[in-house]
């Protein structure tokens, strides 16, 4: 065989390197390309924000650990992370803790302001009371007017009829234009008139009395009572049942001489 005849093709050649050296890629190389992006993790929606989550946390928690101890989180163990986990977590329960004995300070404020304002409200109200039985301020209320006259009434007949008036239960009364209390003084002047706590009062004599009217009434006229009584001596006596009485006569109050509020027992 000639050396023409024993030489391959050239342009077989040419195409045999084209096909190993061209832009293509092999259908073994494309598969396994394929494969690859197959078996790759893909992270969900779920796994994205789980992960955002823990980022913020991470983030959260570096701020606080540096802006309290200055150190970097780089340099700590998971058991370090993991314990400053823990104490933000035990720092978020004291916090709470301390939430809730405040509001029960506010709670315990507020009741006792509530109290406070009814403790004041007694008061007040027993304030009135006891200045409506000193005499320094005036009553209105249901009641009677007795009206008494006649020679023979005298001091001590006006001061009966006061007791007894105090024995139906009177809260307010007054006689003439005098507030009677616990330390009115009833004298016989001279001249046959009354002195009531130093003024002089004659006949007839009126008295203005707040109370249970049908009660303090019969109290006027039982017998041996004051209508009796100031009848029987030739003297005149009635008695009117009113809705409304006002006592209008004031008493200054006077300064005890001896007296002293007492302290108040301790609390031991």
């Amino acid at each position: 065989m000639s050396e023409h005849e024993q030489r391959p093709p050239a342009p077989q050649v040419r195409q045999q390197e084209q096909v190993r050296r061209g832009g293509g890629r092999h259908p073994s190389a494309a598969g396994r390309a394929r494969l690859r992006a197959a078996l790759l993790p893909r992270p969900t929606r779920a796994q994205l924000f789980t992960g955002l989550l823990c980022l913020l946390l991470g983030l959260a928690l570096a701020v606080q650990v540096r802006s309290n101890t200055g150190e970097d989180l780089t340099s700590l163990r998971q058991s370090e992370l993991i314990g400053l986990l823990d104490d933000a977590g035990d720092r978020g329960d004291r916090l709470a803790r301390e939430v809730r004995e405040l509001e029960r300070t506010r709670d315990e404020l507020v009741s006792s302001s509530d109290q406070s304002a009814a403790a004041r409200e007694l008061a007040q109200e027993r304030l009135e009371q006891l200045s409506i039985l000193a005499g320094t301020a005036g009553a209105t209320g249901p009641g009677i007017r007795l009206t008494v006259a006649g020679p023979e009434v005298d001091a001590a007949v006006l001061l009966g009829a006061v007791q007894e008036l105090r024995d139906a239960g009177a809260e307010a009364i007054q006689v003439g234009d005098v507030r009677v209390v616990a330390s009115t003084a009833f004298v016989d002047a001279a001249d046959g008139s009354v002195l009531v706590d130093g003024q002089e009062l004659d006949s007839p004599f009126v008295f203005l009395a707040i109370g249970s009217a049908q009660t303090l009434a019969s109290a006027m006229d039982f017998p041996g009572g004051v209508i009796p009584t100031v009848t029987s001596e030739g003297g005149t006596a009635a008695v009117e049942e009113l809705e409304v009485v006002e006592v209008s006569a004031l008493r200054a109050p006077s300064e005890p001489q001896y007296a002293r509020p007492a302290d108040p027992p301790s609390s031991s």
